[in-house]
This record gives C-alpha cells, sequence and structure tokens, in this order.
C-alpha cells in the first residue's frame, strides 16, 4: 500500500517542485481542475497593472509601437508554437477557442468544396462547441456531419473512406482524458484525402504535441487550461505552412489585411498564418495569457533540449498513476470506476471516473454530490454530466506546474472520507449550480 511518507518522498526528489512558486495557490486548496482553469501566476497581476496604468495609462495609443503591443499575437503565438510542436511564425494567439474553430474548418471545407466529399466527422464525445460549430459550418456549407464512436476510426471497417473531408477531433477527450495518436490518425485521413483539424484545448501545456511531426493541417487550443493564461484568456490558432497562404478564412478583418494601416476599402490577406487574426487584440489580456505562457516554458530548464513538455510529462504521468492506485486501494466499495486509460500513450494529464450508486440501483451516481462535497472540503475538481450513452463524470486535473505527490494524497484522504462518512449526502451538495 502506497503511504503519506511514500508521497513526501517523492516530493522531496521531484526536480520540478521550484515551479509551483510561480503561482498563487491558496494554502488551503488542493487544486485538480487546471484543465478547466489554471491557477494564476504570481506574474500577472503585476504585469496586467502595468499594461493598464502605465502602457494604457501613460502610454496611451502610442504603446502599439512603444510597448510593442502590435505583435503580441505573433510574438506569443511563437511561445505556444514551442509547446505544440510547430515553427516560429506559425501560430496566433487571438479571439476564442470556439471562433478559431470557426476559421479554420471553414478553411478547411474550402479546400475540399470541389472534392466531392461531403462528410466532416468527428467523436459524439467530442466538445459541444466543437460540434455546435461544426454543425453550423457544414449547414452553410452543404456538408454533413457524422458523429462516430473512437473505436471506430480503427480497423478494417473504419469510418474514414474516400467520402470524409475533413476529420475534426479533440487531441485529449474532455469527458475522459482519453488521448488520440495524432500522428497516425493523421496519416490514415491523409491516406483517403481527408484534412485534420485538431482540437488541443486539452493538450498544449499538458502533453507533448508535435503537429508537424505529425504532418496535421490545422490545429486550435484554449489559453486558459494548462496555460494559465487567465479566464477567458485569448485562444490560438496554428495553420500547415502548406496551407496558410492558400486560402483566406471567412473573418476577413483589418487585423488579418496585408497592410491593416494602409485603410483600402478591399480585403488583402496578410501572408501565412497572420491572415488568421480579425480585429483589434484584447491587449490586457493577451497579457496575462503571456504570464501564463512564461509558467510553462520555465519547465524548458529542467530538460534542456527535449522542450518544457517532455519534462512536465513525465510528472504528470506519475501525478496521475499514483492518483489512480489511491483510489483503486482507498475507496474500494463505493461504486468508483476508472474512466480515463490506464496506457501513458492514451492518457492525457486528468483522471476522471464513474460511480455507480450501490444505494441506488437505478442510475442516481451521486456524482453531482461527491464533486460538491470535495469542493466544500477545498479539494476542487470537477463534474460533467452523462446521458443515455456517456456515464456521470468526477473529473481531476492534473497540472505538474504546481501539484505535488502529497496533494494527490490529500485529495484521496478527501475523497476517501466523503465517501466513508456520506457527507455528499447532504442537502446542500445535491442543489445544481449553474457552472459544474
Amino acid at each position: 500500500m502506497t503511504t503519506l511518507s511514500d508521497c513526501r518522498a517523492l516530493d522531496a526528489q521531484d526536480p520540478l517542485r521550484a515551479l509551483r512558486d510561480q503561482f498563487i495557490v491558496p494554502a488551503d486548496v488542493l487544486y485538480l481542475d487546471g484543465n478547466s482553469l489554471g491557477v494564476m501566476p504570481k506574474a500577472a497581476p503585476a504585469r496586467i497593472a502595468e499594461v493598464v496604468t502605465r502602457e494604457w495609462g501613460e502610454g496611451l495609443i502610442r504603446s502599439w509601437n512603444t510597448a510593442s503591443w502590435f505583435d503580441l499575437p505573433q510574438r506569443l503565438g511563437d511561445k505556444v508554437a514551442r509547446v505544440i510542436g510547430a515553427a516560429p511564425g506559425e501560430v496566433v494567439c487571438t479571439d476564442s477557442t470556439s471562433v478559431n474553430l470557426y476559421k479554420v474548418l471553414f478553411a478547411a471545407l474550402s479546400q475540399q468544396k470541389d472534392s466531392g466529399r461531403k462528410l466532416v466527422v468527428s467523436e459524439r464525445s467530442n466538445f459541444p462547441t466543437d460540434l455546435y460549430i461544426a454543425e453550423s459550418l457544414c449547414r452553410e456549407r452543404g456538408f454533413t456531419l457524422k458523429l462516430i464512436e473512437a473505436h471506430e476510426l480503427q480497423g478494417p471497417d473504419s469510418v474514414l473512406t474516400d467520402e470524409v473531408a475533413v476529420l475534426m477531433l479533440t487531441h485529449v477527450n474532455y469527458r475522459t482524458g482519453a488521448m488520440h495518436d495524432m500522428k497516425a490518425i493523421t496519416a490514415a485521413a491523409h491516406a483517403v484525402g481527408a484534412l485534420t483539424v485538431w482540437d488541443l484545448a486539452h493538450s498544449a501545456g499538458a502533453v507533448p504535441v508535435a503537429l508537424n511531426d505529425a504532418d496535421a493541417d490545422y490545429a486550435i487550443g484554449c489559453g486558459y487550461k494548462y496555460l494559465n493564461g487567465g479566464p477567458g484568456a485569448p485562444a490560438f490558432a496554428w495553420v500547415h505552412t502548406k496551407h496558410a497562404g492558400q486560402f483566406e478564412q471567412p473573418l476577413s478583418g483589418w487585423w488579418g489585411h496585408a497592410a491593416p494601416f494602409e485603410f483600402t476599402p478591399h480585403y488583402r490577406p496578410a501572408p501565412g498564418v497572420g491572415r488568421y487574426l480579425c480585429g483589434t487584440q484584447p491587449i490586457i489580456a493577451l497579457a496575462g495569457l503571456e504570464c501564463g505562457l512564461d509558467t510553462v516554458l520555465a519547465a524548458e530548464s529542467f530538460n534542456g533540449d527535449q522542450g518544457a513538455m517532455s519534462a512536465l510529462r513525465t510528472k504528470s504521468l506519475a501525478l496521475t498513476d499514483l492518483f489512480i492506485r489511491l483510489v483503486e486501494e482507498r475507496c474500494a466499495g463505493h461504486g468508483l470506476s476508472l474512466v480515463t486509460p490506464r496506457d501513458h500513450a492514451q492518457r492525457g494529464s486528468q483522471v476522471c471516473l464513474s460511480r455507480k450508486n450501490p444505494e441506488d440501483p437505478q442510475g442516481g451516481s451521486g456524482a453531482y454530490a461527491i464533486v460538491q462535497a470535495l469542493i466544500a472540503r477545498g479539494v476542487i475538481g470537477d463534474y460533467r454530466a452523462g446521458d443515455s450513452q456517456m456515464p456521470d463524470i468526477l473529473r481531476f486535473g492534473f497540472t505538474p506546474l504546481y501539484i505535488g505527490f502529497e496533494d494527490v494524497w490529500n485529495s484521496v484522504e478527501h475523497l476517501v472520507q466523503v465517501l466513508e462518512t456520506g457527507e455528499w449526502k447532504r442537502e446542500e451538495f445535491n442543489r445544481k449550480n449553474a457552472v459544474t
């Protein structure tokens, strides 16, 4: 059996433990929800205040030049590129994940408009905004959205046929933490003439990503989860260089013009991925995102030429392995089942559990109330509702920048107490909040 002393020994040996000092982590909180909103970097309040009081307050409009506001989307994009296997000049930080997905999916469909292919394929369990955007674009552009299960991408009966125009997947599934083999799936899609669009919302800053090595076509991702950019932080867009200069995205705003300050009446797209910008950029939010990106890139110093993500990945797997082992050792008999894959090659940086309530064989899992009881104790994870085909999920994210091994032990200890005492049955934990 694993002990608390074992976990403390792992912390003592952890080469990344000093990275936690970059963050403001409340003393009474065990934060296992970085997969939904990352912890605030210590540098963020001062940097945002500098932008507001000095650059905006004193520099005013001059700061577009004197404070280098104008090139922030590209400069931050180059930092994102270092954690997603892209090259400098291939990424821009801008807009939201949903808006960027609209742009790149539109571009991919434009490439395929004369191919005779009419299917856009995605997983049924993909994040809903991806499906909503795809559904809308398919309706507008004359394509059909086909939803599948992950296993249908492989084997002799694979859905990847010459009818598929675009395969749109989230690299790490938000519900289960299951991770696709990006390189193999992209190759399979290309073999039948399909293009790939990858959502990296639960990958960037969490797992190693190699977009160029995988020969992916398009990718977008989130700035406020594992990249610690703050609530609603700008997202990012990446387009393979072979596509970037060929197709216009649909939101052809002035910031994506080849020469925005020529003020000409007709649109001329910027070269490369710069055309995926649209309107005036949110400078204060980008400043916060840069602080978050710097916390991830700080891990580079621990792994030399291998980059930040290799070092973070090693610790992430150790943390999630430990959590799985402790839950199975200490929570047996309480109906919990592991949803996340055990195989390291198929696991993101989260652990998801389902629950069959022994006291309610008709299906009431108690998952929501258990999560609420944990939050009341300062153990912050989250809950994702199921349906007739998917179970309710207790979801726990492990950001190796600021989570330690003793944190894992203490989180499971609280889970044990919530289950054994029946604390989760209290009325206040069973009332649904607006955000779950």
